[in-house]
């Protein structure tokens, strides 16, 4: 998977726009995510994630940095045994296509504030 570009409220995806809240994962996209806590990661909603076992996870937390991740789930991320990256999304998206030919990586994106 190759994020092509990001702006404020969209990204497109192997050729594919989405204008939500996305988990890309190496098999495809989970378009619509939702968290509990709005602008908060809570570990119930990173359980696909965790389940999945990944290397690493970028969380993208917005175009200004507005999405915060709880230090529970942080937690739970690291007693599974998975790295952990944290940026504004522009630069998530950078990391993730750096990471993610090589590296069972997950990118967890807030697309708006």
């Amino acid at each position: 998977m190759e994020i092509e570009k990001y702006a404020f409220g969209s990204i497109k995806i192997d050729g594919e726009t989405f204008v939500s809240d996305i988990i890309i994962f190496p098999e495809g996209v989970v378009p619509s995510w939702r968290r509990k806590s709005g602008h908060l990661v809570l570990p119930e909603d990173i359980e696909e994630i965790i389940t999945y076992k990944p290397q690493t996870v970028i969380f993208g937390t917005g175009m200004f940095g507005v999405m915060k991740i709880h230090e529970s789930a942080l937690s739970l991320l690291k007693a599974n045994n998975i790295e952990t990256i944290i940026k504004p999304t522009s630069q998530a998206v950078k990391v993730f296509n750096k990471l993610s030919p090589k590296n069972k990586a997950v990118a967890a994106l807030h697309l708006t504030c």
